[in-house]
């Protein structure tokens, strides 16, 4: 997967932030251990000296094999009495050693010159985030959606919504069904995509949200070389969770309806959930899009139809008054 400069150089700060942080906790330790225990480093620095005295017995000559299981017998004697001295002072066995986030590639990302796993999650990570950079996710939440500014008459439904919602981001996993919220603006759509967003992501899964407008321009930017491919497209079409919001408010061109249809159609065969909000009913989606567009969305996506009035007009309204 192609990302840009800013996100492999994001993921490379934080690479070497985490090693640096890594060695100077176990230096840190290292020393506090050795003031405590002067024999503990005693016993590092003889062991340390292995390679030069092993050299030196094949280099010096006479029994060699005995030189060496000499040696050997002397650094495990050391090992377990350096052993002894961490479990006297109630202390884990790696005490001395440096702890590094990824044991496999020691905070390097790569192992025998190939990407290690943890750089490439790394790496989705920081491209979620540049995606997401302009979603206020911390400004809407479940906890501040209110049913009150809905009529009474649509209270009972919007709260099963809500509540679905929830349930929704509570429990995600990558067999969650995809949604699409329906309903004119202003009823709540965004704020309950935003909450579920942000949900998810503190449950550790990449998150993409962004109106369809936004990643549309994104996307022919990049596809008619007027910007740096990022890789935006693949991004949309591999994170966990895709949040599509205000669809039929782009643009539509031949590309932008091909697009988008490529993203939920490669989505869906992949079985990540995709979230869609839109003004538009069924019929205006059929209109707007395609009969095949509308029919995948009909046949994969449960849908969740939003009543009531404009909630953010009522509010600017109750702010003046």
């Amino acid at each position: 997967m192609h990302y840009s400069d800013q996100v492999y150089k994001m993921a490379e700060a934080e690479m070497t932030s985490r090693r640096r942080k890594a060695e100077k906790e176990a230096n840190e330790r290292r020393n506090e251990f050795f003031l405590a225990f002067p024999r503990a480093r005693e016993i590092e620095n003889t062991l340390s000296k292995t390679a030069i005295l092993t050299a030196r017995a094949v280099l010096g000559g006479g029994n060699v094999r005995e030189k060496l299981i000499e040696l050997k017998n002397s650094n495990q004697a050391l090992q377990k009495e350096l052993s002894q001295i961490l479990e006297n002072a109630h202390c884990p066995s790696d005490h001395l050693e440096i702890r590094y986030t990824c044991p496999k590639c020691g905070d390097t990302g790569y192992i025998d010159g190939r990407m290690c796993s943890c750089l490439k999650q790394l790496l989705r990570e920081k491209a979620y985030e540049e995606l997401n950079a302009i979603t206020p996710l911390s400004l809407s939440s479940f906890e501040t959606f209110s049913l009150h500014y809905y009529p009474e008459n649509v209270q009972q439904s919007m709260e099963r919504i809500y509540l679905n919602c929830r349930r929704y981001a509570e429990t995600f996993s990558m067999e969650s069904p995809n949604l699409i919220m329906m309903g004119n603006t202003g009823l709540g759509k965004t704020h309950l995509s935003l909450a579920i967003a942000a949900v998810v992501t503190q449950k550790g899964y990449g998150v993409v949200y962004g109106s369809v407008n936004n990643l549309v321009s994104k996307l022919e930017k990049e596809h008619f070389g007027r910007e740096e491919d990022n890789g935006t497209l693949e991004s949309l079409l591999t994170c966990d969770l895709l949040i599509l919001d205000d669809l039929g408010t782009e643009f539509r061109t031949a590309f932008s309806t091909a697009e988008l249809y490529n993203i939920i159609n490669t989505r869906q065969m992949a079985k990540r959930p995709t979230i869609i909000s839109t003004n538009l009913t069924m019929k205006e989606l059929e209109s707007a899009y395609s009969s095949r567009f509308t029919s995948r969305i009909i046949a994969d996506y449960v849908r969740c139809l939003f009543q009531g009035e404009d909630i953010r007009q009522k509010k600017r309204m109750m702010h003046k008054g």
